[in-house]
């Protein structure tokens, strides 16, 4: 140990079972996200539930990262904000580290090297446990001294807040069930950690006690339900160039359709094409939905830029295709590995020319599952282009959430598509002719007949039969139309999610995607405090009537999101023609998801003006 003793209680401690904050600092490349990982999941198999997020570099290795658990026993996983107990194992971070702990707060450091009393605060007790030390005892070879000594700091961790050994134990077995050597090092590793914290340091303040609120839940991130969903959808061609934060959206498909998409004798029954680029990708995506197949690309914002043209052609020539877009810091570059919402209107409005197009907005994995499934349905009976918008924090993340639910007896919704018996009976075929009202055409599948049915599909202007034509009526009706059909949509899409005040008010608020989690622990927090807001919860463009109905029945609404120019506020009011006088911002894009304590402050200073002091935060 080193000379000074910096492991006993100092002033003032946080005590608190089940409901506490813990934030890694490690070093990317160090090969800490696996023992982080899980420490998160030894606490679920506790039955405590946690909200989890990875927080990394768009580099390979070498800069900071940081793994933030938060454990909630009332279910709560989004952010909340400050820290309670910091694992500080990266010195280039540690004043910023150190600084985001909350007043009676823990820091936990490798005491091999000793720091000076001036790295530490008077108000954070101190955890010293000599890792390095440990490991360079018990290990030669230098990466495995790296890498144990990750496993050591969960094993003493598990001793300070009451983490159950067993469970630690039987998730490496899991782990390692095909390689036992690594099992017994790993577990020999743990106890390294934790037999020297049983013998040098007291259990803390924060403390873990088995329970049974996470129930049947399981634990996985936006991008695999995504994936999942798009094999129950019918998806059977994915076409992609690599990008962060989507690129996990193709390799889960990949995986899947090995599963589920092979027969018994080897064939495939899907393609999956890495393109040269996200042109090709999209090109790829277009073509294959116009020859009847179920197809996707996924992407970010840089992508969505270059797809432009293609989406364009999906929504002038009619053709389905489905767009994941996992949105990520921008402009340009921008931040690659950090979570935005500022996608939207480059989404809803993709393409020169006047375009609309159809987002679905998801917001957790659940919804990511079953909105993908979604997806393909609604851009084959609409034909067109159906945007699924998640974003980083919920497509890269792991959330708990309910098992997946699927209905065996669901048909996937074709659409409009006519057969070659349709033909052969004397039904007329006109591509672009809306025969019932609802803006969109029948279509037919290459090859169905011989003779009939056959159309050029004409990304130029053209009538109701397809032919090409520059006419001024022919071009205004067909454009018409289409505004007709996206007026459809917003009869099928996913409706908004009310949550209504437990007493009367006139004011609301409006939000979307993975803000979800941290507005509702805010909501819960401000009724407590005597604030009430109705809230509800965008799911969809384009808008159905409810969500303007909730607009027009309070007198002062906020929109919270995650993007600097309010980009949702501005769809509400060129789409919903909503006066901009009614609509008050809530904006975060720092690049972190935001927090409950963010929501709350934000609320109370905005308020203050019509209402009493909300007292403290």
């Amino acid at each position: 140990m080193p000379d000074q003793d910096l492991t006993q209680p100092q002033r003032v401690q946080i005590a608190a079972t089940n409901d506490f904050v813990v934030k890694f600092a490690n070093v990317n490349g160090s090969g800490s996200a696996s023992a982080n990982g899980l420490f998160a999941k030894a606490i679920i198999r506790m039955g405590v539930p946690v909200g989890a997020r990875n927080i990394f570099p768009s580099n390979i290795q070498g800069l900071p990262t940081w793994y933030e658990v938060r454990v909630n026993g009332d279910g709560h996983l989004g952010r909340r904000g400050g820290i309670d107990l910091a694992v500080a194992l990266n010195p280039q971070t540690w004043d910023d580290d150190l600084a985001e702990i909350v007043p009676g707060g823990y820091i936990f450091y490798d005491s091999t090297k000793p720091m000076p009393p001036s790295k530490f605060r008077d108000d954070v007790t101190i955890l010293g446990v000599p890792l390095t030390e440990i490991c360079n005892a018990a290990y030669k070879i230098p990466r495995e001294r790296q890498l144990f000594k990750n496993i050591a700091y969960v094993g003493a961790l598990s001793h300070l807040i009451g983490i159950d050994p067993g469970i630690v134990e039987t998730l490496l077995a899991e782990e390692f069930a095909s390689k036992a050597k690594l099992i017994d090092a790993n577990v020999r590793a743990f106890h390294l950690g934790r037999d020297w914290a049983k013998e040098n340091i007291d259990p803390i303040g924060l403390q873990l006690k088995h329970a049974d609120g996470v129930g049947n839940r399981i634990f996985v991130d936006g991008n695999r339900a995504a994936a999942l969903g798009a094999v129950y959808g019918g998806a059977t061609v994915c076409a992609w160039y690599p990008i962060t934060p989507s690129t996990s959206v193709a390799e889960a498909f990949m995986e899947y359709c090995e599963e589920f998409r092979t027969d018994t004798d080897g064939s495939k029954r899907y393609a999956i094409i890495q393109a040269e680029d996200e042109i090709a990708s999209i090109g790829i995506v277009v073509g294959a939905a116009w020859n009847g197949a179920r197809a996707f690309t996924c992407t970010s914002g840089p992508g969505i830029s270059l797809m432009n043209e293609f989406i364009g052609l999906s929504y002038y020539a009619e053709i389905p295709a489905v767009i994941f877009d996992v949105q990520r810091g921008g402009p340009s570059t921008g931040m690659p590995t950090r979570t935005q919402q500022a996608d939207l209107l480059i989404a809803a409005y993709a393409s020169h020319g006047d375009t609309k197009h159809v987002m679905l907005i998801p917001g957790d994995p659940g919804e990511c599952f079953t909105m993908s499934a979604l997806a393909f349905d609604l851009a084959d009976r609409l034909q067109t282009t159906v945007f699924v918008m998640l974003d980083l924090d919920i497509g890269m993340q792991d959330w708990l959430v309910e098992p997946f639910v699927w209905d065996d007896a669901r048909k996937l919704d074709r659409g409009k598509v006519m057969t070659a018996e349709d033909l052969d009976a004397g039904i007329p075929f006109g591509r672009y002719r809306d025969v019932d009202g609802d803006g969109i055409g029948f279509r037919t599948y290459p090859g169905t007949h011989p003779s009939k049915g056959a159309y050029f599909t004409r990304g130029s202007s053209h009538n109701a039969m397809a032919a090409y034509s520059e006419k001024g009526a022919d071009y205004s009706e067909g454009m018409q139309r289409l505004l007709k059909k996206f007026a459809t949509a917003a009869e099928l899409v996913p409706p908004p999610i009310a949550r209504k005040a437990r007493e009367a008010t006139r004011t609301g608020v409006l939000y979307f995607g993975s803000t979800a989690a941290a507005m509702h622990e805010a909501l819960e927090t401000l009724e407590r405090r005597g604030r009430h807001i109705d809230a509800m919860r965008i799911r969809a463009f384009p808008f159905p009537q409810e969500i303007l109905d909730f607009i027009d029945a309070h007198d002062e609404v906020f929109v919270v999101e995650q993007n600097r120019d309010a980009q949702m506020r501005s769809l509400l009011m060129i789409e919903g023609n909503v006066d901009a006088s009614r609509l008050q911002s809530i904006l975060h894009y720092e690049g972190t998801p935001l927090t409950a304590r963010f929501l709350i402050k934000e609320f109370s200073e905005k308020m203050a003006k019509t209402a009493p002091a909300m007292g403290k935060i």
